[in-house]
């Protein structure tokens, strides 16, 4: 989501504000804290996971999550049908979807939406998620190819055609970069901010606001019925003291980053397992950086043990979080100098001599920044290597990081979906969030191999490719990172931990005075969908 999305743990961490009017459940309005500084809501260029979760309140595509498990299920389809073996995907848009404006959603929009995501000209971050469908990758690199396998068979039939079956298509489906756009937005440029949208999800941006975003319930919602919020109100906001004081005020219902001491009532803190890791990762584009010599080499002279300390939450060296069934691929645990200067010698850098100072890039006041000082201090024991360490804002760092003009960068990845894949696809050398400019042949093949394998040989297959990852040492995983929420649930309900941590606003509800069971007139509750 999902970019991740990136999905970094902090990316998800909270924005400007004053004060908002005073909510509850007589309005029933929801007012939530966030703090990245810019915020867009073009599916073209979100990002974070932060953006990635208002996208569940704005838009739907043809699945979405599930509010529990964020597996898929129905959305403006109401039904798909497979043929050849999953190859091919028909899918039947409801009769009854529509925009918040009361324009119908026709399979036209989809196909519009997907396109302007494949325009090379248009660098979306998330268009190598279209790959698995015939002809998307050459679509997207601008070059000659198959005919792109997406048709419209009518204005409420779209027809999707793979290269090959794909065990993840669906999953996939529900990611933010396949919703359909209001045709009014599909030839224009940097609506993303714009002070109202029309979008076609359970809730509609109402206006912008200088600390904030407003939310309006989409009454025009093909399920508006499942859907008890009248609005949501966004607040961007930075400083995490002001965050507590409006939580314990009871002003903010839900929080992503927050001052623990200044709380009330700590008990409302949720802490639950996340499908993420941290990981540095070298770039590999240039001499020396690119002869996985040379990074195995500097990655076995590290204290590999302290920097997965225990004394951080989930320390690791593999980069899937553990999955049932899928191989533990552990790489580089402890630290082996002897290999290391024998694979020094060997690239050309005898004891590291000619080898040029490693250039770090980290997010200033993070956990990044006592890390990559501990790897300068191995390396300045060991080879005499004298490293910079750079640090910027957390909005600055996700620009540097696009660049190749540095050695080492950090991130917390979280996944897009609840797939061992979103760890893996990034890192071929097509993918847009490749970062470290890892080129692998064999890395790619074995990745194009999982699409349309399953089950266990499936997970074989994709534990090899991470196998390659981590050996040649692009990727030095630290720890798996858990998701934090401040969250109401005395008076909120609907909310569920997922492994994702993206929570679709449309399940979520102010909690109403029970009478004791039995009683006539007890309220009943919609059920998640089963």
């Amino acid at each position: 989501m999902i970019k991740r999305v990136l999905f970094p743990l902090f990316l998800a961490l909270l924005c400007p504000l004053p004060l908002f009017s005073q909510p509850g459940p007589a309005s029933s309005e929801l007012v939530l804290a966030y703090a990245p500084k810019e915020v867009t809501l073009d599916p073209l260029h979100v990002y974070t996971t932060m953006e990635a979760e208002l996208g569940t309140a704005l838009y739907e595509g043809l699945l979405t999550y599930h509010p529990v498990t964020l597996e898929p299920i129905p959305g403006v389809a109401g039904s798909w049908e497979e043929e050849e073996g999953g190859r091919i995907y028909r899918f039947i848009l409801r009769e009854e979807a529509s925009y918040s404006n009361g324009d119908p959603v026709r399979a036209q929009d989809f196909l519009s939406a997907w396109l302007r995501i494949l325009d090379p000209d248009n660098r979306a971050e998330y268009s190598f998620l279209f790959d698995v469908i015939q002809g998307a990758r050459a679509y997207r690199l601008g070059e000659e190819g198959e005919e792109l396998g997406i048709r419209v068979v009518s204005d409420k039939v779209l027809e999707v055609e793979l290269e090959k079956p794909a065990s993840h298509f669906l999953k996939i489906l529900c990611h933010l970069s396949f919703v359909p756009l209001h045709p009014s937005y599909q030839d224009k440029q940097d609506w993303g901010r714009a002070p109202v949208l029309i979008t076609n999800g359970p809730f509609y941006l109402a206006s912008r606001e200088e600390n904030g975003l407003v939310l309006r319930k989409n009454k025009l919602y093909w399920d508006a019925g499942t859907v008890e919020l009248e609005g949501i109100r966004v607040l961007l906001e930075e400083d995490p003291e002001k965050i507590s004081a409006l939580f314990n005020a009871g002003e903010v219902h839900w929080a992503s980053s927050w001052d623990t001491a200044t709380l009330t009532d700590r008990s409302h803190i949720v802490f639950n397992p996340l499908f993420a890791t941290s990981y540095f990762y070298f770039v590999c584009a240039d001499t020396p950086w690119r002869d996985p010599r040379v990074r195995r080499a500097l990655t076995l002279l590290l204290p590999l043990e302290e920097l997965r300390s225990r004394e951080r939450l989930f320390p690791t060296s593999r980069l899937i979080p553990p999955i049932p069934v899928y191989p533990d691929t552990s790489s580089l645990d402890t630290a082996d100098p002897e290999e290391a200067l024998a694979l020094l010698a060997e690239a050309g850098y005898p004891e590291g001599k000619g080898l040029p100072a490693p250039l770090f890039k980290v997010a200033r006041d993070s956990e990044s920044e006592e890390l990559a000082a501990l790897m300068a201090a191995a390396w300045r024991e060991k080879l005499g290597l004298e490293s910079r360490i750079v640090s910027f804002d957390y909005d600055r760092y996700l620009e540097e990081v696009k660049k190749a003009d540095y050695t080492l960068g950090f991130v917390t990845w979280i996944g897009d979906y609840a797939d061992p894949l979103t760890f893996l696809q990034m890192w071929t050398r097509s993918s847009n969030l490749n970062d470290a400019r890892y080129d692998n042949p064999d890395f790619d093949r074995l990745i194009d191999s999982s699409f349309s394998q399953l089950g266990a040989e499936r997970y074989q297959t994709m534990s090899q490719a991470e196998a390659l990852l981590l050996t040649e040492a692009a990727v030095l995983p630290t720890s798996h990172a858990p998701a934090f929420n401040l969250i109401d649930l005395d008076r909120l309900e609907g909310w569920f931990p997922t492994m994702l941590n993206i929570h679709p606003f449309k399940y979520i509800r102010f909690r109403t005075p029970r009478l004791p069971p039995g009683l006539a007139g007890s309220p009943g509750r919609p059920a998640p969908p089963s």
